[in-house]
Parts: structure tokens; C-alpha cells; sequence
């Protein structure tokens, strides 16, 4: 009997280190996965949006924001062809919540923000992580 409940409490010290391995792995992996942020907006001038978007480029470059932008327009979408998006793709959720915090502290990001909200409406804005 005693080998046996030897036995057993060794499967399950190995079953429980098992587990905070593979839980301590996802969440280092959720910490590295690519963020993407999508906002979908309506704009009467997509160059004119376009245009603000890279002046945005530049602030966050130069409060040194980890974060590729790019903006889309809707070619084959039905009712929706036309409509604009917009996307920063982060390396991953930690680069986001950096960006977040930085962005918020700017008053030149929040003043270019309020500058961008004259030529587009969002539509919905969503954040995406890698799967």
C-alpha cells in the first residue's frame, strides 16, 4: 500500500506542475501575441482621413509607440464597399497597453484625436489578438 499512495502522490505533483507549466506558457504566449487594432469609420473624404492618419504616424512615432498603422478602403463589400478601416498592429498586448498609456498622456495625441474625430465617425473599433 505504501508504494501505491507513493505512487499516486507522485502522478499528482506531476499532474499539478503540468498544469501551472501550461498555464504559465499561455499567458507568456498571450503576452507575445500580436494585438491588432481595427477601427472601421465612415469619412466623406478618405484622403483627406488618410492624410490625418499619417500626421498620427508621426506622434506615435515620435513618443515611441511600437505599432504599424495602415488604413484600408472596402473595394468588394456590397453596401459597405467604400467604407474605411483602419488598423495598428502591435507585437504584442504589452506594446498595446504601452501605446494606451502613452497616448493618453499625450495632449498632442488627444488634440490630434479630437482633430481626426472632424473627418471620420467610428463605426466600431475592435482589438483582435493572433491566434
Amino acid at each position: 500500500m505504501r508504494m501505491s499512495t507513493r505512487m499516486t502522490r507522485s502522478v499528482v505533483m506531476a499532474g499539478v506542475i503540468l498544469l501551472v507549466v501550461c498555464l504559465g506558457s499561455s499567458a507568456a504566449f498571450a503576452q507575445k501575441a500580436t494585438v491588432l487594432r481595427v477601427v472601421v469609420v465612415k469619412t466623406e473624404d478618405p484622403a483627406a482621413y488618410a492624410a490625418e492618419i499619417e500626421k498620427g504616424k508621426q506622434l506615435m512615432k515620435s513618443l515611441g509607440i511600437q505599432g504599424q498603422t495602415r488604413v484600408w478602403q472596402a473595394r468588394f463589400a456590397g453596401p459597405e464597399a467604400g467604407m474605411v478601416v483602419a488598423t495598428i498592429e502591435y507585437p504584442s498586448m504589452a506594446a498595446f497597453a504601452d501605446a494606451v498609456a502613452k497616448t493618453n498622456a499625450s495632449s498632442e495625441y488627444q488634440a490630434w484625436i479630437k482633430g481626426l474625430d472632424k473627418v471620420r465617425k467610428i463605426v466600431s473599433d475592435s482589438l483582435y489578438s493572433e491566434w
